[in-house]
């Protein structure tokens, strides 16, 4: 019989050991002959005008190499401007933070000194801090006549529809488009109840352990390596090539050791480091620190949802209005189509009519949070329907199944939703005993269900898989992992090959040499990449059943691959070994040209994922700390390739979700200054907060991707603040519509109550 699939295998991640152990390389640790530092001068003002910078003295400074102002670096000036291609301001600075000077030296030490030597004069200007204020504001621009471009990574995640109808642009707005369908007043008309909120959430940092991180080397030919603690090394080459005005064989992208990203590591800072070795003709190092981190990065932007929503007393759903407004700092984002998406796409509203604003304001260029816009959004559609099914004394569960969206069910605009497991998540978690048991409360404690999904995304992506000397198997990939993912590539070409798992090694190879790949984001390089890696090791195995076909003298169909043999059917003592055949196909005078197995996926659909959650807290009515007591989240994961990895992936969303829902919170004062800039400041979810999970894994197969799998590093994510919201409802009767749900703000709610 053929080796048994390894398909479901609970596998460690590859990277695992060496992570634990402190063996990791980042990009950080890299040390190179001839390595010069960079430091960064960053403007304290969150707007301003650059009336003067004097550099002398911080070239006068032994051991600096160069001092670069924005016309100093050998950029190409972008069609409009972005964090990446403008890395450094120009004659105005738009946030606190904004790089204005970086400074060149022998060491990181001799940098920092010079760096605090740049004299800098700024008039400043009045700075927006508000969205909702700043779309108001005439007399105030974040941005006067400067061209603006798109973030970095937008389409990166998931894509949006384009049938929208475009309002009016308000001040400071760099998106205004309405999703609708149906009429929204005989909606509202036909309701018997309406539930109306304003929905208010932060700021979020994504909470990486290892800021942004480069290193630029140069040789003598025109061409540079890049080293980069990056999601997506192909964009990376992409975005130096532009700005340095090469090709992009001349720049060669090594992907190294990611430690976190979430979203972030989009090329923010690579192509100014590569514009700095490139003048300098010597390898440079850029490694922020935690406060520049904070200040320089990009942070997921802070939301306003102001919602309302209609139903009947049977609990079917009539319309849904709302406006969203999100606060894209101080450079166009891409995030305000995702929340429209998911606010009015996981429900069946027939009537519906949904305003989406990005508005500039004078903070960072806001970035991508895992499954950017779906917590913030979960949030406020979660709230509403609770509250509708409290309204009418219906079953939450059976509220939610009558209403969810389904396969063939329309998402805001013409397109629909594709096969979705949103029906066997809701059941799953309706069966599961911490929702059976929910009535069996202790004093303070309460109960809530949120229910969501993720859209996914998609990209080409291609990969290779060589036969080794020994029988082993080689995978060229040219993806970053971030979350595990080579050790589901490696699942998947062991059970397409047919040999076990150990016998598959994964290589990430540089930009030069790999076959390409998409970012790692929106939960697709699995769907991609996994799906390019089978195709690959599918083609090696006929390669190889052609070449024993030879040898038995006997038909490819009648072979099979048994622990490192390739055997005739039945007949196990006629045999040949992976080891020949490699051997054939390599050594002097052979016949059979090398083992080399290709693949390509070019998905023209996204594999949506779903979830279902339940959380169990206690709440303090003297202190109005929120506990969460217990956890329960279900997904529909396709197929569970590695089941280890996506358990992982869920208890790493919860966590996060967590730290949405109760703590974290990227604080700025009206006039635009940073109030968080250090984790003393910014409350990270810790062992303590974190509640026992439980994951539940279910299994909807996608007709697309591998072996039915979908994306999972998402959707874990996406449900936490609202369950957690909803169990805050039913312990205190109490709708929270601000996130994070802090002590102050709980106990405030609470107060209120009482009076």
């Amino acid at each position: 019989m053929a080796t048994e699939s390894v398909i479901g295998q609970w596998v460690r991640r590859e990277d695992g050991e060496r992570k634990v152990l402190g063996r990791a390389v980042y990009a950080g640790d890299l040390r190179v002959p001839n390595l010069l530092h960079a430091r960064l001068v960053l403007s304290p003002y969150p707007h301003a005008t650059i009336t003067r910078v004097d550099t002398e003295a911080a070239k006068a400074v032994p051991g600096v190499v160069g001092v670069y102002t924005a016309e100093d670096l050998p950029l190409v000036p972008p069609d409009g401007l972005t964090r990446s291609r403008d890395p450094l301001a120009r004659d105005r600075v738009f946030f606190e933070g904004q790089p204005v000077v970086a400074v060149v030296a022998e060491s990181e030490a001799i940098a920092e000194d010079a760096a605090g030597l740049v004299e800098i004069d700024y008039e400043p200007r009045e700075a927006l801090s508000d969205p909702v204020a700043a779309m108001e504001n005439t007399h105030v621009q974040v941005h006067d006549s400067e061209a603006l471009g798109l973030r970095d990574d937008a389409g990166a995640h998931t894509s949006v529809s384009e049938h929208t109808q475009q309002l009016p642009m308000p001040p400071n707005g760099t998106t205004a488009e309405r999703y609708q369908r149906g009429d929204i007043d005989r909606g509202f008309a036909e309701a018997d109840a309406v539930v109306e909120h304003t929905y208010n959430t932060s700021w979020v940092y994504q909470g990486y352990l290892e800021p942004f991180s480069v290193v630029a080397i140069p040789d003598n030919a025109g061409n540079i390596d890049v080293h980069s603690s990056t999601q997506g090394a192909f964009f990376v080459r992409e975005e130096v090539a532009k700005g340095l005005g090469i090709s992009e064989r001349r720049v060669n992208v090594r992907t190294a050791e990611v430690g976190g990203a979430f979203g972030a590591k989009y090329a923010v800072f690579d192509p100014l480091v590569a514009a700095l070795a490139w003048d300098t003709k010597r390898p440079v190092h850029l490694t922020l620190t935690r406060t520049e981190d904070f200040l320089a990065g990009v942070p997921a932007p802070g939301i306003t949802m102001r919602v309302k929503t209609g139903a009947r007393k049977d609990g079917t759903l009539t319309a849904l209005q709302a406006t969203i407004i999100v606060d894209t700092g101080s450079f166009p984002g891409g995030t305000a189509g995702i929340v429209a998406l998911l606010l009015g796409g996981t429900y069946r509203f027939p009537h519906m009519r949904i305003d989406a604003y990005e508005i500039l304001t004078n903070k960072p260029g806001c970035g991508a949070y895992r499954a950017p816009g779906a917590p913030q959004a979960c949030f406020a559609i979660e709230g509403q329907i609770e509250e509708l099914a409290r309204t009418f004394g219906l079953d939450p569960f059976e509220m939610r199944l009558k209403n969810a969206v389904v396969e063939g069910d329309s998402m805001p605009g013409e397109e629909t939703w594709p096969r979705i497991g949103s029906r066997e998540v809701l059941e799953a978690l309706r069966n599961h005993p911490a929702w059976q048991n929910r009535h069996q409360k202790g004093p303070g404690e309460g109960v809530g269900i949120a229910f969501g999904g993720w859209p996914g995304g998609t990209q080409p992506a291609s990969a290779l898989c060589r036969l080794n000397d020994d029988g082993t198997l080689t995978v060229v990939v040219g993806s970053s992992d971030i979350s595990g993912t080579r050790s589901g590539f490696a699942l998947l070409a062991a059970d397409a090959f047919g040999v076990g798992y150990d016998a598959v090694e994964v290589a990430d190879a540089p930009t030069d040499t790999a076959p390409f790949a998409g970012a790692a984001g929106g939960s697709k390089i699995t769907f991609t990449v996994g799906s390019a890696v089978r195709q690959a090791a599918e083609e090696a195995r006929r390669q190889v059943l052609a070449i024993a076909a030879d040898e038995l003298e006997a038909a490819p169909d009648d072979l099979e691959i048994v622990d490192g043999q390739v055997r005739v059917k039945g007949v196990p003592s006629s045999a040949v070994s992976l080891e020949r055949i490699a051997a054939l196909t390599t050594g002097f005078g052979s016949k059979h040209g090398p083992i080399l197995g290709s693949g390509r996926a070019a998905p023209d659909d996204a594999a949506p994922g779903f979830i279902a959650h339940l959380a169990r807290v206690r709440v303090d009515d003297e202190t109005g700390k929120v506990e969460v007591l217990d956890y329960v989240a279900v997904q529909d994961v396709g197929r569970a390739i590695n089941p280890a990895g996506i358990v992982g992936q869920i208890r790493g969303g919860v966590a996060q979700g967590v730290g949405w829902a109760l703590l974290e919170s990227v604080v700025y004062d009206e006039s635009a200054h940073l109030r968080t800039s250090s984790f003393m400041d910014y409350a990270l979810p810790s062992a303590l907060e974190v509640p026992q999970i439980d994951p539940v894994l279910v299994e909807v197969p996608y007709p697309s991707g591998p072996l039915g799998g979908r994306g999972v590093g998402e959707p874990p994510v996406v449900g936490g603040a609202a369950a957690i919201a909803n169990a805050i409802y039913d312990a205190t009767g109490i709708r929270p519509t601000d996130l994070p749900m802090t002590p102050e703000r709980v106990l405030q709610a609470l107060s209120q109550r009482s009076s």
